[in-house]
Protein backbone atom coordinates (compact mmCIF):
# COMPACT_ATOMS: atom_id res chain seq x y z
CA UNK A 1 0.00 0.00 0.00
CA UNK A 2 0.79 3.89 -0.46
CA UNK A 3 2.36 5.63 2.19
CA UNK A 4 0.61 9.22 3.72
CA UNK A 5 -1.41 9.47 5.87
CA UNK A 6 -3.66 12.23 3.55
CA UNK A 7 -4.34 8.81 1.11
CA UNK A 8 -6.59 7.14 3.30
CA UNK A 9 -9.63 7.22 4.35
CA UNK A 10 -9.38 9.25 7.78
CA UNK A 11 -12.95 7.74 9.04
CA UNK A 12 -11.60 4.12 10.18
CA UNK A 13 -12.83 2.61 6.85
CA UNK A 14 -11.34 -0.86 6.08
CA UNK A 15 -11.49 -3.68 3.98
CA UNK A 16 -12.97 -6.90 4.74
CA UNK A 17 -9.58 -8.00 6.27
CA UNK A 18 -9.47 -4.79 8.46
CA UNK A 19 -6.92 -3.45 6.78
CA UNK A 20 -6.69 0.56 6.17
CA UNK A 21 -8.10 1.78 3.08
CA UNK A 22 -7.02 3.67 0.67
CA UNK A 23 -9.27 7.02 -0.46
CA UNK A 24 -8.23 7.23 -4.16
CA UNK A 25 -9.16 2.85 -4.63
CA UNK A 26 -12.35 2.35 -2.77
CA UNK A 27 -15.50 3.96 -1.93
CA UNK A 28 -16.88 7.41 -3.16
CA UNK A 29 -19.28 7.49 -5.71
CA UNK A 30 -17.35 4.65 -7.97
CA UNK A 31 -18.51 2.10 -5.13
CA UNK A 32 -21.82 3.56 -4.93
CA UNK A 33 -22.66 3.31 -8.17
CA UNK A 34 -22.80 -0.68 -7.59
CA UNK A 35 -24.79 -0.05 -4.68
CA UNK A 36 -27.26 1.92 -6.12
CA UNK A 37 -27.78 -0.58 -8.93
CA UNK A 38 -28.39 -3.22 -6.50
CA UNK A 39 -31.13 -0.85 -4.71
CA UNK A 40 -32.62 0.23 -8.62
CA UNK A 41 -33.18 -3.75 -9.20
CA UNK A 42 -33.72 -4.68 -5.27
CA UNK A 43 -37.06 -2.18 -5.51
CA UNK A 44 -38.19 -3.05 -8.84
CA UNK A 45 -37.69 -6.94 -7.17
CA UNK A 46 -39.93 -6.07 -3.88
CA UNK A 47 -42.08 -3.67 -5.32
CA UNK A 48 -43.24 -6.18 -8.13
CA UNK A 49 -44.50 -8.36 -5.32
CA UNK A 50 -45.58 -4.82 -3.26
CA UNK A 51 -47.19 -2.69 -5.69
CA UNK A 52 -50.56 -5.38 -7.30
CA UNK A 53 -50.67 -7.41 -3.91
CA UNK A 54 -54.35 -5.92 -2.52
CA UNK A 55 -55.29 -7.51 -6.36
CA UNK A 56 -53.88 -10.83 -5.95
CA UNK A 57 -55.68 -11.89 -2.49
CA UNK A 58 -58.92 -10.34 -3.91
CA UNK A 59 -58.78 -11.84 -7.31
CA UNK A 60 -56.68 -15.17 -6.86
CA UNK A 61 -57.25 -15.78 -3.08
CA UNK A 62 -60.23 -14.87 -2.85
CA UNK A 63 -60.25 -12.64 0.05
CA UNK A 64 -62.53 -9.72 1.00
CA UNK A 65 -61.30 -6.25 0.72
CA UNK A 66 -60.54 -5.53 4.69
CA UNK A 67 -58.99 -8.74 4.73
CA UNK A 68 -56.83 -8.52 1.70
CA UNK A 69 -55.63 -4.68 2.77
CA UNK A 70 -55.22 -6.07 6.52
CA UNK A 71 -53.01 -9.25 4.91
CA UNK A 72 -51.28 -6.46 3.40
CA UNK A 73 -50.35 -4.03 5.80
CA UNK A 74 -49.62 -6.30 8.35
CA UNK A 75 -47.18 -8.04 5.80
CA UNK A 76 -45.45 -5.18 5.14
CA UNK A 77 -45.47 -3.88 8.66
CA UNK A 78 -43.24 -7.18 8.98
CA UNK A 79 -40.80 -6.23 6.45
CA UNK A 80 -40.06 -2.71 8.02
CA UNK A 81 -39.66 -4.51 11.58
CA UNK A 82 -37.31 -7.01 11.11
CA UNK A 83 -34.92 -4.31 10.23
CA UNK A 84 -34.20 -3.67 14.13
CA UNK A 85 -32.69 -7.56 13.69
CA UNK A 86 -30.70 -6.55 11.23
CA UNK A 87 -29.27 -3.42 12.54
CA UNK A 88 -27.98 -5.10 15.71
CA UNK A 89 -26.67 -8.07 14.12
CA UNK A 90 -25.08 -5.76 11.88
CA UNK A 91 -23.55 -3.47 14.16
CA UNK A 92 -23.00 -6.00 16.98
CA UNK A 93 -21.69 -9.37 15.19
CA UNK A 94 -21.01 -9.51 11.58
CA UNK A 95 -20.78 -6.18 10.48
CA UNK A 96 -23.18 -4.26 7.50
CA UNK A 97 -21.18 -6.04 4.64
CA UNK A 98 -21.93 -9.87 5.95
CA UNK A 99 -25.26 -9.06 7.43
CA UNK A 100 -26.56 -8.01 3.98
CA UNK A 101 -24.85 -10.63 2.47
CA UNK A 102 -26.60 -13.05 4.62
CA UNK A 103 -29.98 -11.28 4.39
CA UNK A 104 -29.95 -11.45 0.83
CA UNK A 105 -29.27 -14.51 0.10
CA UNK A 106 -32.85 -15.53 2.83
CA UNK A 107 -34.48 -12.89 0.57
CA UNK A 108 -34.03 -14.77 -2.85
CA UNK A 109 -34.96 -17.51 -0.79
CA UNK A 110 -38.34 -15.85 -0.33
CA UNK A 111 -38.94 -14.50 -3.49
CA UNK A 112 -38.80 -18.08 -5.26
CA UNK A 113 -41.63 -19.64 -2.94
CA UNK A 114 -44.34 -16.77 -4.33
CA UNK A 115 -43.04 -17.39 -7.95
CA UNK A 116 -43.74 -21.05 -7.27
CA UNK A 117 -47.16 -20.68 -6.01
CA UNK A 118 -48.31 -18.47 -8.99
CA UNK A 119 -47.05 -21.18 -11.11
CA UNK A 120 -47.38 -24.53 -9.74
CA UNK A 121 -51.10 -25.59 -10.73
CA UNK A 122 -51.23 -27.69 -7.35
CA UNK A 123 -50.39 -24.29 -5.39
CA UNK A 124 -52.94 -22.20 -7.24
CA UNK A 125 -56.33 -21.46 -5.84
CA UNK A 126 -59.46 -22.68 -8.14
CA UNK A 127 -60.68 -19.76 -9.89
CA UNK A 128 -64.02 -18.81 -9.14
CA UNK A 129 -67.07 -20.76 -10.82
CA UNK A 130 -69.75 -17.50 -11.56
CA UNK A 131 -70.60 -16.25 -8.15
CA UNK A 132 -68.62 -19.11 -6.44
CA UNK A 133 -65.06 -18.10 -5.27
CA UNK A 134 -63.51 -21.52 -3.31
CA UNK A 135 -61.06 -20.57 -0.73
CA UNK A 136 -57.23 -20.91 -1.07
CA UNK A 137 -56.33 -24.25 1.01
CA UNK A 138 -54.13 -24.48 4.18
CA UNK A 139 -51.05 -25.54 1.95
CA UNK A 140 -51.58 -23.05 -1.00
CA UNK A 141 -51.74 -20.24 1.66
CA UNK A 142 -49.07 -21.32 3.25
CA UNK A 143 -46.38 -21.48 0.64
CA UNK A 144 -47.72 -18.05 -0.53
CA UNK A 145 -47.36 -16.20 2.37
CA UNK A 146 -44.42 -18.78 4.19
CA UNK A 147 -42.53 -16.77 0.57
CA UNK A 148 -43.75 -13.26 1.66
CA UNK A 149 -42.48 -13.61 5.44
CA UNK A 150 -39.39 -15.22 4.63
CA UNK A 151 -39.23 -12.23 2.49
CA UNK A 152 -39.98 -10.02 5.29
CA UNK A 153 -36.89 -11.31 7.29
CA UNK A 154 -34.46 -10.91 4.58
CA UNK A 155 -35.08 -7.65 4.08
CA UNK A 156 -34.37 -7.21 7.78
CA UNK A 157 -31.02 -8.00 6.70
CA UNK A 158 -30.86 -5.99 3.60
CA UNK A 159 -32.89 -3.01 4.48
CA UNK A 160 -30.97 -0.96 7.11
CA UNK A 161 -27.38 -2.18 6.29
CA UNK A 162 -27.36 -1.43 2.33
CA UNK A 163 -28.05 2.26 2.50
CA UNK A 164 -25.68 2.71 5.44
CA UNK A 165 -23.55 1.20 3.35
CA UNK A 166 -23.62 3.81 0.70
CA UNK A 167 -23.61 6.23 2.85
CA UNK A 168 -20.06 4.70 4.54
CA UNK A 169 -18.35 5.59 1.28
CA UNK A 170 -18.06 8.73 2.17
CA UNK A 171 -15.25 9.95 4.29
CA UNK A 172 -17.15 12.70 7.21
CA UNK A 173 -12.99 13.33 7.75
CA UNK A 174 -12.96 14.96 4.29
CA UNK A 175 -14.60 18.64 3.86
CA UNK A 176 -15.40 17.25 0.07
CA UNK A 177 -16.77 13.75 0.52
CA UNK A 178 -18.38 14.92 4.08
CA UNK A 179 -20.22 17.36 1.11
CA UNK A 180 -21.08 14.77 -1.29
CA UNK A 181 -22.63 12.71 1.46
CA UNK A 182 -25.53 15.20 1.66
CA UNK A 183 -26.68 14.56 -1.52
CA UNK A 184 -26.65 10.97 -1.30
CA UNK A 185 -29.89 10.09 0.14
CA UNK A 186 -31.81 12.10 -2.50
CA UNK A 187 -30.45 10.13 -5.21
CA UNK A 188 -30.68 7.31 -3.38
CA UNK A 189 -34.28 8.02 -3.26
CA UNK A 190 -34.29 9.03 -6.89
CA UNK A 191 -33.28 5.32 -7.52
CA UNK A 192 -35.48 3.45 -5.67
CA UNK A 193 -38.38 5.44 -6.98
CA UNK A 194 -36.94 4.67 -10.92
CA UNK A 195 -37.48 0.87 -9.73
CA UNK A 196 -40.73 1.80 -8.38
CA UNK A 197 -42.22 3.25 -11.49
CA UNK A 198 -41.17 -0.32 -13.96
CA UNK A 199 -42.68 -2.15 -10.89
CA UNK A 200 -46.00 -0.26 -10.81
CA UNK A 201 -46.26 -0.09 -14.82
CA UNK A 202 -44.73 -3.11 -16.61
CA UNK A 203 -44.98 -5.00 -14.08
CA UNK A 204 -48.30 -5.01 -12.75
CA UNK A 205 -49.12 -4.89 -16.99
CA UNK A 206 -47.62 -8.17 -17.33
CA UNK A 207 -48.91 -9.71 -14.05
CA UNK A 208 -52.66 -8.36 -15.17
CA UNK A 209 -52.58 -8.88 -18.54
CA UNK A 210 -49.60 -11.98 -19.08
CA UNK A 211 -49.41 -14.36 -16.36
CA UNK A 212 -48.81 -14.01 -12.42
CA UNK A 213 -45.69 -16.27 -13.18
CA UNK A 214 -44.32 -14.13 -15.98
CA UNK A 215 -44.95 -11.12 -13.61
CA UNK A 216 -43.62 -12.66 -10.18
CA UNK A 217 -40.54 -14.17 -12.29
CA UNK A 218 -39.12 -11.05 -13.63
CA UNK A 219 -38.64 -9.56 -10.19
CA UNK A 220 -37.23 -13.03 -8.48
CA UNK A 221 -34.43 -12.28 -11.65
CA UNK A 222 -34.22 -8.76 -10.71
CA UNK A 223 -33.22 -9.51 -7.01
CA UNK A 224 -30.88 -12.10 -8.21
CA UNK A 225 -29.39 -9.65 -10.29
CA UNK A 226 -29.21 -7.32 -7.89
CA UNK A 227 -27.09 -9.23 -5.46
CA UNK A 228 -24.42 -9.71 -8.29
CA UNK A 229 -24.41 -6.45 -9.06
CA UNK A 230 -23.58 -5.83 -5.71
CA UNK A 231 -21.07 -8.74 -4.96
CA UNK A 232 -19.39 -7.18 -8.41
CA UNK A 233 -18.79 -4.14 -5.83
CA UNK A 234 -17.05 -5.76 -3.05
CA UNK A 235 -13.50 -5.12 -3.86
CA UNK A 236 -14.46 -1.17 -3.94
CA UNK A 237 -16.30 -1.17 -1.32
CA UNK A 238 -15.14 0.73 2.26
CA UNK A 239 -16.56 -1.05 5.49
CA UNK A 240 -16.93 0.00 8.68
CA UNK A 241 -16.17 -2.36 11.85
CA UNK A 242 -18.41 -3.42 13.94
CA UNK A 243 -19.09 -1.09 17.55
CA UNK A 244 -20.64 -4.00 19.44
CA UNK A 245 -24.74 -3.83 20.38
CA UNK A 246 -26.02 -0.60 20.28
CA UNK A 247 -28.98 -1.92 22.27
CA UNK A 248 -26.26 -2.93 24.67
CA UNK A 249 -24.67 -0.04 25.44
CA UNK A 250 -28.22 1.85 25.91
CA UNK A 251 -29.49 -0.84 28.41
CA UNK A 252 -26.23 -0.36 30.30
CA UNK A 253 -26.52 3.20 30.53
CA UNK A 254 -29.74 3.37 31.71
CA UNK A 255 -29.21 0.23 33.92
CA UNK A 256 -26.26 2.06 35.40
CA UNK A 257 -28.08 5.30 36.09
CA UNK A 258 -30.68 3.53 37.73
CA UNK A 259 -28.81 1.15 39.92
CA UNK A 260 -26.83 4.93 40.95
CA UNK A 261 -29.95 6.96 41.44
CA UNK A 262 -28.89 7.60 44.60
CA UNK A 263 -25.34 8.66 44.08
CA UNK A 264 -25.06 13.00 43.48
CA UNK A 265 -23.70 14.43 39.92
CA UNK A 266 -20.62 17.02 40.56
CA UNK A 267 -21.17 20.38 39.90
CA UNK A 268 -18.53 20.21 36.95
CA UNK A 269 -19.39 17.60 34.18
CA UNK A 270 -15.78 17.33 33.54
CA UNK A 271 -15.61 15.16 36.52
CA UNK A 272 -17.90 12.63 35.01
CA UNK A 273 -15.80 9.27 33.99
CA UNK A 274 -14.42 9.10 30.30
CA UNK A 275 -11.54 8.16 28.17
CA UNK A 276 -8.80 10.04 26.87
CA UNK A 277 -9.45 11.85 23.45
CA UNK A 278 -6.71 9.51 21.66
CA UNK A 279 -8.77 6.65 22.46
CA UNK A 280 -11.91 7.94 20.47
CA UNK A 281 -9.31 9.55 17.74
CA UNK A 282 -7.32 6.18 17.17
CA UNK A 283 -10.59 4.80 16.33
CA UNK A 284 -12.63 7.49 14.21
CA UNK A 285 -14.78 8.35 16.64
CA UNK A 286 -16.34 11.44 18.00
CA UNK A 287 -15.96 12.32 21.96
CA UNK A 288 -18.76 13.72 22.99
CA UNK A 289 -19.68 16.21 26.40
CA UNK A 290 -21.90 16.04 28.57
CA UNK A 291 -24.82 17.74 28.70
CA UNK A 292 -27.77 18.99 31.11
CA UNK A 293 -30.63 17.44 29.38
CA UNK A 294 -31.77 14.04 30.52
CA UNK A 295 -29.53 15.13 33.39
CA UNK A 296 -30.50 11.94 35.43
CA UNK A 297 -28.97 9.34 33.03
CA UNK A 298 -25.11 11.06 33.63
CA UNK A 299 -25.15 9.42 36.66
CA UNK A 300 -24.03 6.28 35.27
CA UNK A 301 -20.94 7.97 34.44
CA UNK A 302 -20.52 9.27 38.02
CA UNK A 303 -17.50 7.89 39.72
CA UNK A 304 -18.31 6.64 43.22
CA UNK A 305 -14.99 5.63 45.69
CA UNK A 306 -14.57 4.91 48.73
CA UNK A 307 -13.33 8.53 49.35
CA UNK A 308 -16.90 10.03 48.56
CA UNK A 309 -18.90 7.72 49.48
CA UNK A 310 -17.67 3.98 50.91
CA UNK A 311 -21.12 2.40 51.26
CA UNK A 312 -22.28 2.71 47.64
CA UNK A 313 -18.85 2.11 46.32
CA UNK A 314 -18.62 -1.25 47.90
CA UNK A 315 -21.74 -2.59 46.44
CA UNK A 316 -21.34 -1.18 42.79
CA UNK A 317 -20.24 -3.39 39.58
CA UNK A 318 -17.47 -2.68 37.40
CA UNK A 319 -20.44 -2.60 34.67
CA UNK A 320 -21.90 0.48 36.18
CA UNK A 321 -19.59 2.67 35.15
CA UNK A 322 -20.37 4.07 31.51
CA UNK A 323 -18.20 7.01 29.75
CA UNK A 324 -19.74 10.27 28.95
CA UNK A 325 -19.94 9.44 25.33
CA UNK A 326 -21.73 6.40 26.08
CA UNK A 327 -24.24 8.57 28.03
CA UNK A 328 -24.69 11.02 25.60
CA UNK A 329 -25.15 8.49 22.55
CA UNK A 330 -27.81 6.89 24.54
CA UNK A 331 -29.55 10.73 24.79
CA UNK A 332 -29.12 10.88 21.36
CA UNK A 333 -31.20 7.78 20.54
CA UNK A 334 -33.49 8.79 23.86
CA UNK A 335 -34.57 12.59 22.04
CA UNK A 336 -35.10 10.52 18.67
CA UNK A 337 -37.84 8.34 20.02
CA UNK A 338 -40.55 10.66 19.98
CA UNK A 339 -39.98 12.11 16.53
CA UNK A 340 -39.91 8.48 15.66
CA UNK A 341 -43.56 8.06 17.40
CA UNK A 342 -44.84 10.99 15.14
CA UNK A 343 -43.95 8.99 12.17
CA UNK A 344 -46.45 6.04 12.69
CA UNK A 345 -49.14 8.15 11.37
CA UNK A 346 -47.76 9.50 7.86
CA UNK A 347 -46.62 5.99 7.53
CA UNK A 348 -50.05 4.77 7.90
CA UNK A 349 -51.50 7.10 5.64
CA UNK A 350 -48.27 6.04 2.83
CA UNK A 351 -50.11 2.65 3.23
CA UNK A 352 -53.48 3.75 1.87
CA UNK A 353 -51.71 4.19 -1.37
CA UNK A 354 -51.00 0.45 -2.18
CA UNK A 355 -54.50 -0.43 -0.61
CA UNK A 356 -57.65 1.69 -0.84
CA UNK A 357 -56.21 3.62 -3.41
CA UNK A 358 -55.90 0.59 -6.02
CA UNK A 359 -59.41 -0.67 -4.50
CA UNK A 360 -60.78 2.45 -5.72
CA UNK A 361 -59.17 2.29 -9.00
CA UNK A 362 -61.19 -1.13 -9.99
CA UNK A 363 -64.00 0.70 -9.21
CA UNK A 364 -63.47 3.16 -12.10
CA UNK A 365 -63.48 3.33 -16.05
CA UNK A 366 -60.07 1.73 -16.64
CA UNK A 367 -60.06 2.55 -20.49
CA UNK A 368 -57.48 4.58 -21.87
CA UNK A 369 -57.92 4.15 -25.93
CA UNK A 370 -57.92 0.35 -26.79
CA UNK A 371 -55.91 -0.22 -23.24
CA UNK A 372 -56.98 -1.55 -20.04
CA UNK A 373 -55.38 0.58 -16.98
CA UNK A 374 -54.44 -1.89 -14.20
CA UNK A 375 -55.62 -0.20 -10.80
CA UNK A 376 -52.23 -0.84 -9.36
CA UNK A 377 -50.71 1.08 -12.02
CA UNK A 378 -51.64 4.78 -10.74
CA UNK A 379 -48.62 3.99 -8.19
CA UNK A 380 -47.06 5.05 -10.78
CA UNK A 381 -47.61 8.54 -10.89
CA UNK A 382 -46.76 8.48 -6.91
CA UNK A 383 -43.57 7.62 -8.32
CA UNK A 384 -43.27 9.60 -11.08
CA UNK A 385 -44.25 12.73 -8.86
CA UNK A 386 -41.88 11.93 -6.29
CA UNK A 387 -39.49 11.64 -9.63
CA UNK A 388 -39.86 15.21 -10.39
CA UNK A 389 -40.10 16.80 -6.94
CA UNK A 390 -37.00 15.23 -6.20
CA UNK A 391 -35.63 16.93 -8.81
CA UNK A 392 -36.99 20.30 -8.50
CA UNK A 393 -36.23 19.93 -4.98
CA UNK A 394 -32.23 18.97 -4.95
CA UNK A 395 -31.61 21.02 -7.92
CA UNK A 396 -34.18 24.56 -7.88
CA UNK A 397 -35.45 24.69 -4.18
CA UNK A 398 -32.20 23.71 -2.27
CA UNK A 399 -29.59 26.32 -4.43
CA UNK A 400 -31.49 28.98 -3.93
CA UNK A 401 -32.77 28.37 -0.08
CA UNK A 402 -29.65 28.06 0.82
CA UNK A 403 -27.98 31.77 -0.26
CA UNK A 404 -30.96 32.31 2.34
CA UNK A 405 -30.69 30.21 5.12
CA UNK A 406 -26.60 29.69 4.78
CA UNK A 407 -27.73 26.02 4.77
CA UNK A 408 -26.32 23.41 2.60
CA UNK A 409 -29.36 21.29 2.60
CA UNK A 410 -31.50 24.84 1.84
CA UNK A 411 -33.66 24.05 5.19
CA UNK A 412 -33.19 22.18 8.05
CA UNK A 413 -34.26 18.19 8.13
CA UNK A 414 -37.13 18.75 10.38
CA UNK A 415 -38.36 21.64 8.70
CA UNK A 416 -38.56 19.23 5.33
CA UNK A 417 -40.30 16.92 7.17
CA UNK A 418 -43.19 19.34 8.42
CA UNK A 419 -43.68 20.45 4.98
CA UNK A 420 -44.17 16.93 4.00
CA UNK A 421 -46.77 16.26 6.88
CA UNK A 422 -48.68 19.29 6.03
CA UNK A 423 -49.07 18.49 2.68
CA UNK A 424 -49.99 14.70 3.49
CA UNK A 425 -52.94 15.78 5.38
CA UNK A 426 -54.03 17.96 2.80
CA UNK A 427 -53.57 15.13 0.47
CA UNK A 428 -56.16 13.04 2.68
CA UNK A 429 -58.59 15.77 2.46
CA UNK A 430 -58.50 16.27 -1.22
CA UNK A 431 -59.18 11.51 -1.46
CA UNK A 432 -61.96 12.62 1.08
CA UNK A 433 -63.39 15.04 -1.44
CA UNK A 434 -62.40 13.01 -4.42
CA UNK A 435 -64.23 9.58 -2.93
CA UNK A 436 -67.18 11.91 -2.03
CA UNK A 437 -67.96 12.36 -5.66
CA UNK A 438 -67.11 8.81 -6.75
CA UNK A 439 -69.89 7.54 -4.52
CA UNK A 440 -72.60 10.65 -5.74
CA UNK A 441 -71.46 9.05 -8.90
CA UNK A 442 -72.05 5.70 -8.16
CA UNK A 443 -75.55 6.59 -6.66
CA UNK A 444 -76.63 8.34 -9.94
CA UNK A 445 -75.18 5.85 -12.31
CA UNK A 446 -75.88 2.32 -12.08
CA UNK A 447 -72.29 0.32 -11.60
CA UNK A 448 -71.82 -2.45 -13.79
CA UNK A 449 -72.06 -6.11 -12.40
CA UNK A 450 -68.44 -6.40 -11.51
CA UNK A 451 -69.35 -3.29 -9.81
CA UNK A 452 -67.51 -0.75 -12.15
CA UNK A 453 -68.82 3.00 -12.32
CA UNK A 454 -68.98 5.05 -15.83
CA UNK A 455 -66.35 7.57 -14.25
CA UNK A 456 -62.65 7.72 -15.27
CA UNK A 457 -59.74 6.31 -13.17
CA UNK A 458 -57.66 9.13 -13.82
CA UNK A 459 -60.23 11.39 -11.22
CA UNK A 460 -58.29 9.70 -9.27
CA UNK A 461 -54.87 11.59 -10.33
CA UNK A 462 -54.67 14.51 -7.87
CA UNK A 463 -54.43 12.30 -4.36
CA UNK A 464 -51.75 9.89 -6.25
CA UNK A 465 -50.07 12.94 -7.39
CA UNK A 466 -50.44 14.58 -4.30
CA UNK A 467 -49.41 11.74 -2.10
CA UNK A 468 -46.19 11.77 -4.44
CA UNK A 469 -44.83 15.30 -3.77
CA UNK A 470 -45.77 15.17 0.24
CA UNK A 471 -43.69 11.54 0.27
CA UNK A 472 -40.86 13.93 -1.41
CA UNK A 473 -40.20 15.85 0.96
CA UNK A 474 -40.83 13.35 3.94
CA UNK A 475 -39.54 9.77 3.06
CA UNK A 476 -36.04 11.39 2.35
CA UNK A 477 -36.10 13.67 5.01
CA UNK A 478 -36.96 11.36 7.51
CA UNK A 479 -34.29 8.70 6.12
CA UNK A 480 -31.63 11.16 6.51
CA UNK A 481 -33.15 12.44 9.95
CA UNK A 482 -32.76 9.14 11.08
CA UNK A 483 -29.23 8.45 10.00
CA UNK A 484 -28.04 11.84 10.50
CA UNK A 485 -28.95 12.18 14.03
CA UNK A 486 -27.86 8.65 15.36
CA UNK A 487 -24.10 8.23 17.06
CA UNK A 488 -21.69 7.66 14.68
CA UNK A 489 -21.95 4.08 16.48
CA UNK A 490 -25.36 3.69 16.18
CA UNK A 491 -25.90 4.21 11.96
CA UNK A 492 -27.75 1.04 11.36
CA UNK A 493 -30.04 1.09 14.37
CA UNK A 494 -30.66 5.19 13.75
CA UNK A 495 -31.74 3.75 9.66
CA UNK A 496 -33.96 0.51 11.44
CA UNK A 497 -35.84 2.95 13.41
CA UNK A 498 -36.51 5.22 10.33
CA UNK A 499 -37.97 2.17 8.97
CA UNK A 500 -39.47 0.96 11.88
CA UNK A 501 -41.82 3.92 11.58
CA UNK A 502 -42.85 2.33 8.20
CA UNK A 503 -43.72 -1.32 9.83
CA UNK A 504 -45.38 0.09 12.48
CA UNK A 505 -47.58 2.46 10.19
CA UNK A 506 -48.45 -0.61 8.40
CA UNK A 507 -49.61 -2.46 11.34
CA UNK A 508 -51.40 0.51 13.04
CA UNK A 509 -53.28 1.10 9.43
CA UNK A 510 -54.63 -2.81 9.94
CA UNK A 511 -55.35 -1.49 13.39
CA UNK A 512 -57.73 1.74 12.44
CA UNK A 513 -59.21 0.14 9.82
CA UNK A 514 -60.24 -2.91 11.63
CA UNK A 515 -61.65 -1.21 14.23
CA UNK A 516 -63.22 1.28 12.02
CA UNK A 517 -65.07 -1.52 10.39
CA UNK A 518 -66.35 -3.12 13.55
CA UNK A 519 -67.15 0.73 15.50
CA UNK A 520 -69.14 1.53 12.40
CA UNK A 521 -70.73 -1.97 11.59
CA UNK A 522 -72.36 -1.89 14.66
CA UNK A 523 -74.04 1.73 13.71
CA UNK A 524 -75.22 0.44 10.24
CA UNK A 525 -73.22 0.09 7.19
CA UNK A 526 -69.43 -0.11 8.06
CA UNK A 527 -67.54 2.58 6.18
CA UNK A 528 -65.44 0.14 4.15
CA UNK A 529 -67.38 -3.01 2.52
CA UNK A 530 -66.55 -5.46 -0.33
CA UNK A 531 -68.48 -3.51 -2.38
CA UNK A 532 -67.13 0.44 -2.13
CA UNK A 533 -70.39 1.81 -3.94
CA UNK A 534 -71.85 0.94 -0.91
CA UNK A 535 -69.56 2.42 1.60
CA UNK A 536 -68.60 5.09 3.22
CA UNK A 537 -64.51 5.74 2.52
CA UNK A 538 -64.68 9.13 2.14
CA UNK A 539 -65.53 9.32 6.23
CA UNK A 540 -62.53 6.85 6.23
CA UNK A 541 -60.56 9.27 4.44
CA UNK A 542 -61.85 12.12 6.52
CA UNK A 543 -61.00 10.47 9.89
CA UNK A 544 -57.11 10.15 8.37
CA UNK A 545 -57.01 13.38 7.52
CA UNK A 546 -57.92 14.49 11.08
CA UNK A 547 -55.36 12.00 12.36
CA UNK A 548 -52.83 13.94 10.42
CA UNK A 549 -53.65 17.20 11.34
CA UNK A 550 -53.26 16.20 14.97
CA UNK A 551 -50.03 14.56 14.29
CA UNK A 552 -48.50 17.40 12.59
CA UNK A 553 -49.41 19.83 15.52
CA UNK A 554 -47.28 17.23 17.91
CA UNK A 555 -44.46 17.16 15.50
CA UNK A 556 -44.39 21.14 15.61
CA UNK A 557 -44.48 20.97 19.03
CA UNK A 558 -41.67 18.57 19.57
CA UNK A 559 -39.55 19.56 16.60
CA UNK A 560 -39.21 23.24 18.00
CA UNK A 561 -37.75 21.86 20.79
CA UNK A 562 -35.04 19.33 18.97
CA UNK A 563 -31.52 19.94 19.28
CA UNK A 564 -29.38 18.79 16.52
CA UNK A 565 -26.56 16.58 17.79
CA UNK A 566 -23.39 18.47 17.86
CA UNK A 567 -21.13 16.63 14.96
CA UNK A 568 -23.96 17.32 12.67
CA UNK A 569 -23.49 20.83 13.28
CA UNK A 570 -19.73 20.47 12.19
CA UNK A 571 -20.72 19.08 9.13
CA UNK A 572 -22.84 22.27 8.41
CA UNK A 573 -20.05 24.33 9.25
CA UNK A 574 -17.49 22.63 6.90
CA UNK A 575 -19.98 22.22 3.74
CA UNK A 576 -20.86 25.64 3.87
CA UNK A 577 -16.47 26.14 4.15
CA UNK A 578 -16.38 24.20 1.02
CA UNK A 579 -19.07 25.62 -1.02
CA UNK A 580 -17.02 29.30 -0.93
CA UNK A 581 -17.04 30.28 2.80
CA UNK A 582 -20.49 31.83 2.97
CA UNK A 583 -21.39 33.58 5.91
CA UNK A 584 -21.41 31.38 9.49
CA UNK A 585 -24.32 28.90 9.40
CA UNK A 586 -27.04 28.79 11.96
CA UNK A 587 -26.49 25.95 14.56
CA UNK A 588 -29.16 23.87 12.98
CA UNK A 589 -28.89 20.26 10.16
Amino acid sequence: MENGDGEYAQDGSVDLRGNPVLRSKRGGWTACTFIVVYELFERLAYYGIASNLVMYMTRNLHQGTVEASNNVTNWSGTVFLTPLIGAVVADAYLGRYWTFVAGSAIYLMGMILPTLSVTVPALKPPPCDGTTCPRASALQLGVYFGGLYTIALGHGGTKPNISTIGADQFDDFDAVEKLQKLSFFNWWMFTIFVGILFSSTVLVYLQDNVSWSVGYGVPTLGLLASVVVFLAGTPLYRHKKPHGSPLTSIGKVVAAAVWKHSVKLPVDGKQLHELELEHYTSRKRFRMDATDSMRFLNKAAAIVNAENDDRVSRRLPPWTLCTVTQVEETKQIAKLVPLLLTMVVPCTLFAQAGTLFVKQGATLDRRLGGFLVPPASLGAVVVLAMLICLALYDRVFVPAARRRTRNPRGITLLQRIGAGLLLQAVTMAVTSAIESRRLLFARSHAPDAHGVVPLTIFVLLPQFLLMGASDALLLVGQMEFFYDQAPESMKSLGTALSLTAYGAGNIVSSAVLSLVVRVTGKRGTPWVTNNLNASHLDYYYALLAVLAAANLSVFVALSGRYTYRPESRETIGVAMDVQGGLAKPEPVA
